[in-house]
């Protein structure tokens, strides 16, 4: 049972820290996109995002895909050859911010699965010693069996307790990810596009 309490305990500090952080990334996302879209110079945004050691999210994302895009123009590449290693560098960076805003849903999982079948197994080794200290008993009455078996199904109580909020926990942060990655690859494809044309008239420019 102390296993299943730590769990629980354990389940509920990720919890805490999940529900603040997809919090705290849906702020800063939401921030970055009004300044993006308030018709801030791009470059404005790339150096501000540059002094921020802290940047995150959106912001990381359009760090990384527009330093890329600046690389990829010094050095003279064809349009198709910018946007393609622009796009390429916006996808590793929706991944790894991803992966760390996702940080501990696959600890919720487990503990969702496996903590009932713990409980379970705690119940059925609790209901066969109580059986069998009735092995000693004169007369077996429901007073005599009632409290072994009781104390036996706690287990199974708190096996459920640990689980469910670590299940609900899960379905509901993985769902809230899922939005959160969307919004932030269709942000990706805007900056593309927008990166496209900027690359087109600067090429026709030359020409």
């Amino acid at each position: 049972m102390l296993i299943l309490l730590l769990a629980s305990i354990y389940s509920w500090y990720l919890i805490a820290k999940l529900h603040m952080g997809f919090k705290k990334a849906g702020q800063d996302d939401e921030h970055f996109q009004k300044m993006f879209w308030s018709g801030a110079e791009l470059n404005t945004l790339y150096n501000n995002a540059q002094l921020n050691s802290k940047r995150r999210g959106l912001e990381d994302i359009f760090y990384q895909g527009l330093g890329e895009f600046f690389k990829l123009q010094k050095r003279k590449a064809d349009t198709n050859q910018t946007i393609e290693g622009t796009e390429r560098i916006l996808r590793v960076g929706l991944s790894r911010d991803q992966g760390g805003l996702e940080q501990g849903l696959g600890a919720l999982a487990s503990i969702g699965s496996v903590a009932p079948y713990i409980g379970l197994f705690g119940t059925v080794w609790g209901i066969m010693n109580a059986f069998i200290g009735l092995a000693a008993v004169d007369q077996v009455t429901l007073a005599t069996v009632a409290p072994g078996i009781a104390e036996a199904l706690i287990a199974t109580a708190i096996g459920l307790f640990a689980a469910i909020p670590a299940v609900l926990a899960f379905n509901h942060y993985t769902a809230k990810g899922e939005s959160i990655y969307s919004d932030r690859a269709l942000f990706a494809e805007e900056m593309v596009a927008l990166l496209q044309r900027q690359a087109i008239g600067t090429t026709q420019e030359d020409a």
